[in-house]
């Protein structure tokens, strides 16, 4: 380091590069270990195995936010949800481009900024591990329901379809699940913390210290408390369920211009999984479950449809849930299931109940469409069913979540108690190509088995289909786009969970919880405020 004479005669040390670089390294630290704990989050969902890296996302997300001011904390949590939202949401652009889905996951993560600034603002509370993970289990419902009646992608509890936490989505379901790992999360940092402050000082705080280790240690004993409640036994007997994948003819949102097609791979792939079943290569299915979208002629205004339909249910000689579109003289558009029996025909249908906004319908199309004229392709929008999907099914009560329903905690759980014994979501992905999207969608179904105690059946258009036990473990699925039938044995069961049983009342809580910590936090900022002032 040089130096410089000064006027009285004293040497002044002039600042070097390094002095520099080190205040201006320090201000972006915290940022830049943000956006590194969202994007962590993100490597956490599938298909990755890597559901712990959860834990050292929210420990580093806490030190982030700890003791931040409002304003700081707001950007940074802003930039925690970009980093996990953007790449999470990348296959809402498969076919549309870039700004559909840069404007969804920019506006998402406003959410994840606002539950950034209530983390800040709980952590100068004690025991501010139970407060943080509260207020984020707050802001994941927030966002589950508005708007447009909310977006729940992205909840940390469809990460966690492989973990060990997985137990507790019996106990209260995803806001339940998601809270343990945020709590353990953040447990993980203020241990951390205590133990640095230790050794700064020397003196160990073992009140504050023990209250650390618990918020890591509470919710793995909890989750292994709870693995009674995870049971793949039958209760109610068995049923042989078959789930139809027919594969589409091209990837893209212009698949369905080729809508025969569509329908007559499915038709084929069922036509020829009779043909294994009378040679004896297959066990014969008490039903048979095809996906969203597999027949988007409408086969009640279209007969050549019904025909196709007629002749498959017919061959493999089992009542047959077929995904249709509906397109009635007049009115919106209906995305329904129809149970098929052979010899009968259409018995019983189901109308989607959530829509999907800019997917199914467009919510203000004028203004919309000044950022994608894509919205035209949505020429005629989708309007929502208003009852519970459960068929009959050869004496099976089957419960019904048509595709992104499955996000939504309510639309799966009302199935069960109306009397399912097991849940189909059939669902089309084609228009997201060979992205992650047909993972994530398969970890909710994992989520869902072990959160309600069912046997979850998948059947997707392209992939991927798949069966999964009420444990939440997959015995079989299939590859993307490949035409494909799965034939297997599930239990049936009829208990209730606590999960089922309480539905949105642990979120409820969790959520009183948070805002509780929240008017305690800023009684307590204003108490400081006022002697500050004295």
């Amino acid at each position: 380091m040089s130096a410089t004479i000064t006027p009285a005669g004293t040497r002044r040390p002039e600042p070097d590069s390094s002095g520099r670089a080190r205040p201006l390294l320090r201000r972006f630290t915290r940022p830049a270990a943000a956006a590194l704990s969202g994007a962590m989050l993100f490597l956490s969902f599938p298909p990755r195995p890597l559901w712990w890296l959860a834990l050292p996302a929210f420990a580093l997300l806490g030190w982030s936010l700890h003791g931040r001011r409002p304003r700081a904390a707001f950007g940074l949590g802003h930039l925690a949800g970009l980093g996990f939202l953007l790449p999470l949401l990348i296959w809402t652009g498969e076919e549309v481009g870039a700004v559909p889905w840069l404007a969804l996951a920019a506006v998402e993560a406003l959410f994840v900024a606002v539950t950034g600034v209530g983390i800040a603002l709980v952590s100068r509370l004690p025991l501010w591990p139970v407060w943080a993970a509260a207020a984020w289990v707050l802001g994941e419902g927030l966002r589950a329901r508005v708007p447009f009646g909310g977006f729940p992608w992205g909840k940390i509890a469809f990460g966690q379809a492989e973990g060990v936490f997985l137990p507790l989505a019996a106990v209260g379901g995803t806001p339940v699940l998601g809270f343990a790992v945020a709590l353990c999360g953040f447990g993980l940092y203020e241990t951390a913390r205590r133990l640095r402050a230790y050794r700064r000082t020397g003196g160990l705080p073992r009140g504050p210290l023990a209250a650390a280790t618990t918020a890591v240690l509470l919710p793995v004993t909890a989750a292994l408390a709870a693995l009674p409640l995870v049971d793949a036994s039958a209760e109610e007997g068995t049923a042989t369920v078959a789930a139809i994948q027919g594969n589409v003819p091209r990837l893209g949102l212009d698949f369905n211009a080729q809508r025969r097609a569509v329908l007559d791979n499915h038709a084929a792939r069922t036509e020829q999984l009779a043909e294994d079943v009378a040679a004896g290569r297959v066990p014969k299915p008490d039903f048979v479950l095809w996906p969203e979208n597999s027949s988007d002629l409408d086969p009640y205004r279209n007969g050549d449809a019904r025909l196709v339909i007629d002749r498959a249910v017919r061959a493999v000689g089992a009542p047959t849930v077929i995904g249709a579109v509906l397109t009635p003289e007049t009115g919106p558009l209906r995305n329904t299931l129809i149970a098929w029996e052979p010899g009968k025909g259409p018995v019983a249908t189901y109308d989607k109940r959530h829509v999907q906004p800019f997917g199914e319908y467009i919510p203000m199309r004028p203004f919309v469409r000044l950022f994608s004229s894509d919205v035209d392709r949505v020429r005629r929008d989708f309007g929502p069913g208003d009852r519970v999907g459960v068929f009959d099914l050869a004496g099976t009560r089957v419960g019904l979540a048509t595709c992104y329903e499955a996000a939504f905690d309510w639309a799966v759980r009302d199935t069960v108690t109306h009397g399912g014994r097991l849940i189909s979501v059939p669902s089309n992905n084609a228009t997201f190509g060979r992205s992650e999207m047909t993972y994530q969608q398969l970890a909710m179904s994992q989520v869902r088995a072990v959160e309600h105690s069912r046997a979850v059946v998948v059947p997707v258009t392209s992939g991927v289909s798949a069966i999964i036990r009420p444990d939440g473990t997959i015995e079989q699925q299939t590859r993307m786009f490949t035409p494909d039938a799965l034939v297997a044995e599930v239990p049936l069961r009829s208990s209730l969970t606590p999960a089922t049983r309480m539905g949105a009342l642990p979120e409820a809580a969790l959520a009183a919880l948070a805002l509780g910590a929240l008017g305690w936090a800023g009684r307590t900022r204003a108490k400081e405020r006022r002697a500050a002032a004295r």
